[in-house]
């Protein structure tokens, strides 16, 4: 069953959205791999690879749903960041953006009573509480590092073990 059209355009800038989450954080993994931080540009290029495997899954939904797909503008992300705690910082700001923009998705889904969309949409909502933690808990160590180097690189280190010893 086709989609509403202003949900439609909702879910296409969601797409969108994703996109340029993805392109954000491939940038962040160029900051830090410039820095020889390995383990942290590798788990930003996993973190855009993940945002890019969501584009996908929002562009498959808005087909199978007989509607159309129209891709907005990916705006360049930003390049430059005072060190790594500024890079997470600019990390769970796009998450956040992410969970507000899927909240509204799901709301806009509710008042059109496109009852396909909930179950879609609450797997994304299920997921961005998990990502928003993730990144938090990443930013509260860099916090607490407080600039240490010997700590920056035992979390630069744990972080470059991701996926080999936790799911993603």
């Amino acid at each position: 069953m086709r989609m509403p059209e202003d949900l439609e355009a909702a879910f296409n800038r969601q797409v969108t959205m994703e996109l340029t989450s993805a392109t954000a954080y491939l940038q962040i993994a160029a900051f830090f791999a410039n820095r020889n931080l390995i383990g942290m540009s590798g788990w930003m290029r996993a973190q855009a690879a993940e945002e890019r495997a969501h584009a996908d899954r929002f562009f498959d939904f808005i087909v199978d749903r007989g509607n159309t797909v129209h891709l907005g503008d990916v705006p360049a992300p930003r390049s430059d960041f005072a060190g790594p705690e500024e890079a997470f910082e600019a990390s769970l700001a796009q998450e956040q953006a992410v969970t507000e923009a899927i909240h509204g998705l799901y709301r806009l889904a509710s008042d059109r009573g496109d009852l396909a969309s909930f179950p879609f949409l609450q797997t994304f909502i299920a997921e961005q509480n998990e990502e928003e933690s993730m990144v938090q808990t990443i930013l509260d160590r860099l916090r607490l590092a407080g600039g240490d180097s010997g700590a920056i690189f035992l979390l630069d280190h744990e972080l470059g073990t991701r996926g080999s010893n936790q799911e993603e």
